[in-house]
């Protein structure tokens, strides 16, 4: 089997994310607890026995760098990886732009295959199989490809196969798809059809420097352009929608996939323990470690060093690092980063969604929700802000941006939370 080089894409700024990517780049984002974006393809890489990787990244560059040397340390018996960066003050431009600045980098690779990945899906795969299909079929380039509801097929590129998974057709994000069977963003290509078409592109000024959209269309009918059909468990979790709805499929009774077991899922170790009082009760949760829990939690994610103080609830809500939920506070459908502090006798995301499209509420890193305060469902709450501090504008708006909402306080004595 050919030598293969990974290139993991992890340098864009996550705008699908609102809130969430302002202070961070997005396959730093954490997901199920403990976990972040990126710790699935970098876990795929080492499973799947590829020695040559390299990351390619760009926006919050520091601080996703920081997360991979300790990633690297923590995982010191794995596989090593390259940081590439844009040069000087540059930056990447599109998928294939960053492939281009680092052109010298990659003929410098003795392999003669390229993975090619992004870096906010959730998966387990082993990388080698399709390797496998793409040189048995002899392919130019092989896509993975998965089947989805008809209905979300137009979030996706869309592929139809012919005899044996040639493609005889791609179309990016079409309007009305002619087939359920897309893209999952992760390509195999040979390393000089790669380098040859990825120059062609930038000579295109009119080019977005997209693979989806600049290079896979053109290589149909003119390059041996193969599908790989993935068949289990995949979730593009680069949306927030994405994020919410993969994230509380995990929190049920029966989760598709396991985090763990024979094929696991690698990160930053930390070994904490988790602290439960006597008057917790916690069911259907990943509560991760460092978490001290004193209250009520359901059908939530907890990331480490969270606090739910005596008689405060918690429920299908995720709650990223070091985040605090004070004494007989109510937090529901609610995705808080970190740091974020709500204080006692709170009701963050009650009621229903009030004709809004978003069915849960949004809480920026390091925001501070006074005590007393409810926060409807569907709001979002900036980073670093206090929705009601005296003399400033309320920063708590509708999801879509539809309307601003004025927090209300809290009168504790109309509702009576119990542990």
């Amino acid at each position: 089997m050919e030598r293969m080089l990974a290139a993991i894409l992890a340098g864009g700024k996550g705008t699908r994310m609102d809130v969430f990517c302002q202070v961070r780049s997005k396959p730093a984002l954490p997901f199920a607890g403990k976990y972040s974006f990126i710790d699935f393809c970098l876990s795929n890489c080492v499973h799947s026995q590829i020695s040559d990787i390299a990351i390619l990244v760009d926006y919050q560059r520091a601080h996703l760098t920081s997360y991979l040397e300790r990633w690297q340390n923590d995982n010191s018996t794995k596989n090593a990886f390259d940081i590439l960066e844009p040069s000087g003050n540059n930056f990447y431009s599109g998928s294939t732009n960053a492939i281009y600045q680092n052109l010298e980098y990659l003929r410098r690779q003795p392999a003669s295959r390229v993975l090619i990945m992004p870096s906010d899906h959730a998966y387990k795969m082993d990388y080698r199989k399709m390797l496998e299909f793409h040189d048995k079929s002899k392919a130019d380039i092989t896509v993975g490809v998965v089947p989805v509801p008809i209905e979300e097929a137009h979030r996706f590129g869309t592929l139809t196969l012919g005899e044996n998974g040639y493609v005889t057709e791609y179309v990016e994000k079409p309007d009305i798809p002619k087939s359920n069977l897309v893209s999952m963003g992760i390509y195999i290509f040979n390393k000089d059809v790669l380098i040859q078409r990825i120059i062609e592109d930038a000579e295109q000024a009119a080019s977005v420097h997209d693979f989806g959209y600049s290079i896979i269309p053109g290589m149909v009918g003119r390059d041996r352009v193969y599908g790989y059909k993935y068949d289990d468990f995949w979730r593009d979790i680069g949306t927030i929608d994405a994020y919410y709805d993969t994230s509380m499929e995990l929190t049920g009774n029966k989760p598709p996939f396991s985090l763990n077991g024979t094929w696991p899922i690698l990160t930053c170790e930390n070994n904490e323990p988790v602290k439960k009082y006597p008057s917790s009760v916690i069911e259907n949760s990943i509560i991760s470690p460092g978490c001290v829990i004193k209250g009520r939690v359901e059908n939530s994610i907890l990331s480490p060093g969270v606090q739910v103080d005596e008689h405060a609830v918690v429920k299908n809500s995720i709650l990223m690092s070091n985040v605090c939920v004070g004494t007989r506070s109510v937090v529901d459908a609610c995705i808080a980063d970190e740091e974020v502090h709500v204080g006692e006798f709170c009701y963050v995301g009650f009621g229903s969604n009030y004709g809004r499209t978003a069915e849960y509420t949004l809480l920026g890193k390091g925001a501070s929700i006074a005590s007393h305060t409810a926060i409807a469902r569907g709001c979002k709450v900036m980073p670093y802000s206090n929705p009601t501090e005296s003399g400033r504008k309320v920063l708590v708006n509708d999801y879509h941006d539809r309307e601003t909402i004025q927090p209300q306080p809290y009168n504790s004595s109309q509702t009576r939370i119990t542990a």
